[in-house]
């Protein structure tokens, strides 16, 4: 078998200024985005699509926080934060938090006190390279930096962890525009670990070779051995979780950027095991995309023709990251059951999308929409991009409220209900 075919293989297993555009996206919900909901309306892609149009700064004013639905209270858990991006909530009521790129730690915040913040901290890891997902499991704390899966010794959050991490499997580094994010999820028999892995390109513009065990979810035993690819074509997975009525593995994944304002939606979906989601070659499905169509042989189109269809589109160039499902009974029938989605916000689109939280309702294992907003206010002047704070990682903690990693605000955010 040829190389080129088994990593085939490995892949399947304007109108408006932009300040008035960004202006009158923030005046409406989710449902006035284009490319959202199980089946969304495409537009014809656009290879000329061509805008870098960044948001900046970072920082809560004082007597300023996120703005949740009525009948719920935001307070801010953890502050003075370093880039929080994903957070693991304890049975106890503890956090762990990855700060990264720039602090490379992780950090464990103590169960909240009476006024709902952290009661304390403790610098659990440090020297770390780009620390992201972590799952603790009996006593072991598994951490993936953007080049490895590493294994520490849990000592159960007494102090600072001095004993070397053992580095169970090397993972492909960097990527495309800040595709290094490494998440984790254990297996819900606690055998084995789930790995989400981002592409390292776009479109595969760096050729197939660069994209071995990338775009993909893998799954790996404890000790690091017997690695397997359990689904494909997944641009950049990021947030993984169980959904809870049918146990089925659940993922955010990152679309591709540079054919049209509109295009691509990033989506919520299952994760078949074997499945292959499309990417580099097509988009939502079939579609396929028009800057692969000429390297696109017999094989490629033959994976095109099985590409799954995700369930549902959470709107373009949202970096939709973060992904937890509601249990328990804290919150109000209506916020429970369903996805909650941290979406950080877009970088190449003329109007600002994304900078908030969504909650999709769910109904017998599946969306059952449409999405609305949860946790707003992140954005603080859409006309110059000026941010308070960027959503990341969302969890829902033992005491059944959400907890949110902002990674511009430096806080994590904990959300209650008061009802």
């Amino acid at each position: 078998m040829t190389p080129r075919r088994n990593l085939l293989l490995g892949l399947a297993t304007g109108g408006l200024a932009a300040g008035h555009a960004a202006r009158a996206l923030a005046q409406h919900g989710p449902g006035q985005l284009p490319g959202m909901g199980p089946q969304p309306d495409l537009p014809a892609p656009n290879t000329a699509h061509r805008v870098v149009n960044r948001s900046h700064g970072g920082g809560w004013p004082a007597g300023r926080r996120p703005q949740a639905p009525r009948g719920f209270t935001v307070t801010a858990f953890g502050t003075d934060l370093d880039n929080p991006r994903m957070i693991l909530p304890l049975p106890d009521g503890r956090v762990l938090v990855s700060e990264a790129p720039r602090a490379n730690r992780v950090t464990l915040l103590h169960a909240p006190d009476r006024a709902g913040q952290a009661g304390g901290r403790t610098l659990l890891l440090e020297g770390l390279n780009r620390p992201f997902g972590m799952a603790v499991l009996g006593d072991s704390l598994f951490v993936a930096d953007t080049d490895a899966l590493l294994r520490f010794p849990w000592n159960d959050g007494r102090g600072k962890i001095t004993a070397p991490g053992r580095k169970l499997l090397d993972l492909p580094a960097g990527g495309y525009n800040n595709h290094w994010t490494r998440n984790l999820l254990p297996a819900r028999d606690g055998r084995s670990l789930f790995v989400s892995v981002g592409s390292g390109s776009n479109v595969a513009e760096h050729g197939l070779e660069n994209e071995r065990r990338r775009a993909c979810i893998l799954q790996v035993d404890l000790d690091g051995s017997n690695e397997r690819l359990f689904a494909g074509g997944l641009r950049n997975p990021v947030g993984m979780a169980w959904e809870p009525g049918s146990g089925e593995l659940w993922t955010v994944v990152n679309e591709r950027d540079n054919i049209g304002d509109d295009l691509v939606p990033d989506y919520l979906t299952h994760v078949r095991q074997g499945g292959f989601y499309g990417w580099p070659f097509s988009y939502f499905g079939t579609h396929i995309d028009p800057r692969m169509r000429e390297k696109m042989g017999s094989r490629e189109r033959e994976l095109v023709a099985r590409a799954i269809v995700p369930d549902y589109a959470l709107g373009p160039h949202t970096a939709s990251l973060g992904l937890d499902f509601s249990t328990g009974g804290a919150f109000p029938a209506e916020w429970r059951g369903g996805a909650f989605i941290g979406q950080r916000g877009s970088w190449n689109r003329t109007a600002f999308a994304g900078y908030r939280v969504l909650y999709l309702p769910f109904a017998n294992g599946r969306p059952s929409g449409p999405a609305r907003d949860f946790l707003t206010g992140f954005m603080a002047d859409p006309e110059t991009g000026q941010v308070y704070g960027r959503p990341v990682g969302v969890a829902m903690d033992a005491a059944g409220a959400l907890l949110v990693a902002d990674d511009s605000g430096n806080t994590v955010w904990r959300v209650t209900a008061t009802g």
